[in-house]
């Protein structure tokens, strides 16, 4: 029977594979997102969930991928001009993105069978690591359904297939990162915290946002109206509601979505900074107290990306950087949400 200092160490050990994990999931949606903002991601139109661990090598390959990619309608209809050697460079950021998928899966099994078979991981938690690995594989799949959804026709891939890719790979990151807090921190007792509720509906809103960028980016909406406050002329600009029925407008209007964005966004800054203002006098725990301040941090600095971003037409490495951003401001958000969960004091 193991002693509690040799479990706790067994605990750390897998949270830190954990966290490893969601470190390479976060550069996943980087490169995911370099890759989109440099037009790379239809340059490969098969996937090979097995056997594509391997670029092409000699002249002949090269040219027989290139041929597969003249099939499709971003050839014939935007790089037509592309030769082979132009055509290498959108084909390695796609392969990189997807060998870098491979790597995440291998990354975690491994380690994930050798902790089942040391009793590292204790039988009543394999469901989780389970899912973890379905919900991986799910994603995978569910990338490839995105990708395919711009070799057909139209070369641009669906703004609600993109959104959900990204929605499942925040979830994904979410699910270990929760589950490694909770092996660092252990809940040994007592009541969430008041402000539990608080951060939790906080966590919603800057989630919504996230999703509300995935239609931004799947609809090229931040491509028009480059100005800040105001879109062009106008508060609300014409055609924000053009569509029929009317909630069409909110996921298939570009217009209609960079508003959306815009008020989600100085919405979400606007509640942080109210929760950090009264946090602040508030009984949090000892941990909170610091990532609360990184979250008005965060979020500031965010929302300048966002607004530099619109105002320069989302040049590639501020719209990778807004990516990025976002992503720690959701981690910052779950991790102030966990440090909540369970707590001695809950006076507010």
């Amino acid at each position: 029977m193991n002693n509690p200092g040799e479990t706790q160490s067994q605990s750390r050990a897998v949270a830190v594979w954990l966290l490893l994990c969601c470190a390479l999931v976060f550069v996943m949606v980087v490169l995911g997102g370099f890759t989109r903002l440099t037009g790379s991601g239809l340059s490969m139109v098969d996937w090979r969930p097995l056997t594509g661990w391997l670029p092409p090598f000699t002249d002949v390959e090269w040219q027989r991928a290139f041929e597969m990619y003249q099939q499709s309608p971003e050839f014939e209809k935007v790089n037509s001009h592309m030769d082979v050697h132009a055509f290498k460079d959108i084909f390695w950021l796609e392969f990189l993105h997807r060998l870098l998928g491979r790597t995440i899966a291998i990354v975690f099994l491994l380690p994930c069978v050798f902790f089942f078979a040391t009793g590292r991981i204790a039988a009543a938690e394999w469901p989780k690591y389970l899912l973890m690995f379905i919900l991986g594989g799910l994603q995978a799949a569910l990338g490839w359904y995105m990708v395919a959804s711009g070799l057909v026709d139209v070369p641009h891939v669906s703004q609600y297939r993109l959104t959900a890719h990204l929605v499942a790979a925040f979830l994904i990151y979410a699910y270990m990162f929760w589950v490694a807090m909770s092996l660092l921190f252990p809940a040994v007792g007592g009541n969430r915290h008041a402000w539990y509720g608080k951060s939790l509906a906080l966590t919603i809103m800057t989630s919504v946002t996230i999703i509300s960028g995935g239609f931004v980016a799947g609809l090229k909406a931040g491509k028009i109206y480059n100005t800040f406050p105001m879109m062009g002329d106008y508060w609300v600009p014409p055609g924000t509601m053009a569509l029929q029925p009317f909630w069409r407008n909110f996921f298939d209007n570009a217009t209609t979505a960079q508003l959306d964005h815009r008020i989600l966004a100085i919405s979400t800054l606007i509640a942080v900074i109210a929760f950090w203002v009264h946090a602040r006098n508030s009984d949090l725990p000892d941990r909170s107290r610091p990532a609360v301040n990184a979250l008005l941090h965060t979020t500031a600095l965010q929302v300048a990306l966002g607004i530099t971003t619109l105002i320069m037409a989302v040049p590639v490495i501020l719209g990778v950087l807004h990516q990025a951003v976002a992503m720690v401001l959701f981690t910052v958000s779950l991790y102030i949400l966990h440090s909540l969960r369970r707590c001695s004091s809950v006076r507010t």
